[in-house]
């Protein structure tokens, strides 16, 4: 009797297992990222990170390196499309016209990160007007390129993908862009960075210096994060809470 008991329950433990490996994921997510130049060590950390939250938390994710294949059908897929250190120009004409349409219409979310500012003229491409006014109006203007550790402090503590953040966290390594202006009369700031705390200290500042922020006027769930530089950002929970937060608040999940 205590045989057939044991393999009932291995039999039945063996179902419930396969069943959790096939069903299906709660939401879709593409993540586009550069795989060259000096973000890919963050890139590479990143999709590790990904890939282990994907599975532990039940949602598929895919990755593209260029824009080759984004149009409408291909947004279609996916719920939450996720740009890490990508900047908003040299995409084909197809996935600008999709993009727009997929966060106008709110198709899917969207998340941000860092090289997502780098709004300008860049390697002979114009300025994207569009993605200018979905960052706030803003243009790239000037970095630390020796690289600062500084404070975030949290504004609004009560938004959904601040939950479990420290009010106040250390970015170890960080380049913190500065622009021509202050994006927050455009936008709603989530956080900012304490230019005060820069060390080494460094004259490229902003004074308000927003570093987390939605954009509120566009369907879509958005949240750009400007930290995303260093793979030492993976080691910080505060981090990996937001950006964990982002990707559900976005997704809508």
């Amino acid at each position: 009797m205590k045989n057939i008991v044991l393999l009932l329950f291995t039999v039945l433990f063996g179902i419930g297992n396969l069943f959790a490996q096939t069903k299906a994921p709660r939401f879709k997510v593409i993540a586009l990222y550069e795989n060259g130049g000096h973000h890919v060590e963050y890139s590479k950390a990143a999709r590790h990170w990904l890939d282990s939250l994907a599975a532990a938390r039940n949602f598929s994710i895919d990755y593209i390196q260029n824009t080759d294949k984004i149009d409408d059908a291909f947004l279609a897929n996916y719920q939450l499309f996720i740009q890490l250190d990508y900047p908003p120009y040299a995409w084909k004409e197809k996935a600008v016209t999709a993009f727009e349409n997929y966060i106008n219409e709110g198709k899917g979310g969207w998340i941000g990160f860092h090289h997502a500012t780098l709004l300008g003229e860049f390697d002979g491409y114009p300025m994207w007007q569009w993605f200018h006014g979905f960052m706030g109006g803003i243009r790239f203007k000037n970095y630390i390129a020796t690289f600062a550790k500084a404070k975030v402090n949290i504004e609004d503590k009560k938004h959904p993908v601040m939950k479990g953040v420290s009010p106040s966290f250390i970015v170890q390594q960080e380049e913190w862009y500065t622009y021509d202006k202050d994006p927050r009369p455009n936008v709603h700031v989530l956080a900012s960075v304490d230019e005060s705390t820069y060390e080494p200290n460094s004259d490229i500042k902003m004074g308000d210096h927003p570093v987390v922020w939605t954009n509120t006027k566009y369907k879509a769930r958005n949240i750009y994060i400007f930290m995303g530089h260093s793979p030492v950002l993976f080691s910080s929970k505060d981090y990996t809470t937001l950006f964990t937060n982002a990707i559900f608040w976005a997704a809508q999940k």
